[in-house]
């Protein structure tokens, strides 16, 4: 084997390859996960002197009605310039226009110009005007013990989880397949009502099943008792991965808003991370500094602000260009399709 080389990483590094791994999007489960959607996934190696030293997990997506696909690699440590030459070469095999890089990288991280992020290689990689994650998050530090992190709160945070506990709102682990049906009716709920878009059933199914046995996902309930019938309130699924705690999907019941029972998931989600020896809870996502009371996403980040957290800014999503030219028409289509969908909304509303 040469001194550095990158090449496919096979399952026997799985371990080594989910410890360097900087995200649960780039653990191995998760690859697993998004094959059973159907999805091309691809993982590179760089070894040195046989050692996995830096990994990249990419996933392939198909233009419909084209042969042309396109790269996306999320959440992944900034790729060296041996990995970008291997990215582009994967790039080029597999006909993307493009390959989206989303580095897990904060601003704070790189102590330099976002420009200059990718100074290193000489390959064509911009700034990239159609991020998907996003680009700001609430991150809490957990190694506070409870009394410190209860004096971060807003006051009306701590308030409002008193008054779930008064009125005998219950958080629990449940990980059974009863609970994660209540989650899925839920969810779809959840969505209905709060007008946003939401994965369908065998997504969050494939999700749950995968990162469930590799000890990845788990399930936490909030429930009232009245009458002798349990209500199920809110339901959150969290990740717990390498030392850091994610909280990636949740959904609640339209019902019983008045007991606070999400204030109280909060802030037991955030006691369950520190039991299971997570050092910083990570919210997945944000609006960005000084947001508008207009944004449909208001109230969701203003109830995570209230716990405290660091308002964090990652370095943003870059486009690798593969093939120049499809990719000025991919995103002239890509404005006309979004001016075509705001025209149709005005026109509904008028």
């Amino acid at each position: 084997m040469k001194n550095d080389e990158i090449k496919s990483v096979d399952k026997k590094d799985k371990n080594r390859f989910d410890q360097i791994a900087p995200h649960p999007l780039q653990s191995w489960e998760w690859g697993e996960f998004r094959k059973k959607t159907g999805i091309e996934v691809i993982r590179l190696g760089r070894y040195q002197n046989e050692k996995l030293i830096e990994i990249a997990q990419l996933t392939i997506h198909q233009i419909p009605f084209t042969k042309n696909t396109i790269g996306y690699l999320p959440k992944s440590s900034l790729p060296s310039r041996n990995m970008l030459l291997s990215l582009s070469e994967i790039g080029k095999k597999y006909e993307c226009i493009f390959i989206k890089l989303e580095p897990n990288l904060s601003i704070s991280d790189i102590g330099k110009s976002r420009d200059d992020i990718f100074t290193y290689s000489d390959l064509p990689i911009y700034p990239s005007p159609h991020p998907l994650f996003t680009k700001y998050t609430f991150q809490l530090d957990l190694t506070l013990d409870e009394n410190g992190l209860l004096a971060k709160m807003h006051p009306k945070t701590r308030y409002n989880i008193k008054i779930a506990k008064k009125h005998g709102v219950i958080v629990s682990e449940d990980n059974s397949e009863e609970a994660f049906q209540d989650y899925l009716k839920l969810t779809e709920e959840t969505a209905v009502r709060q007008k946003f878009y939401a994965h369908d059933r065998k997504y969050h199914i494939l999700m749950w099943e995968t990162l469930k046995n590799a000890k990845i996902a788990h399930l936490l309930v909030a429930s009232l008792k009245e009458s002798k019938e349990e209500h199920i309130l809110t339901t959150w699924i969290v990740f717990l991965f390498n030392n850091i705690l994610y909280y990636p999907y949740g959904a609640s019941s339209n019902k019983y808003r008045n007991v606070m029972a999400s204030n109280l998931m909060m802030w037991e989600t955030i006691r369950f991370g520190k039991s299971h020896g997570a050092k910083l809870f990570d919210m997945w996502g944000a609006l960005g500094p000084n947001p508008s009371s207009e944004d449909q996403w208001f109230g969701f980040h203003r109830f995570k602000q209230g716990y405290g957290p660091k308002h964090v800014e990652f370095i943003g999503s870059y486009d690798l260009i593969i093939n120049k030219n499809l990719y000025k028409l991919y995103n002239l289509t890509y404005r006309l399709r979004d001016i075509f969908l705001r025209i149709k909304a005005n026109i509904r509303n008028i």
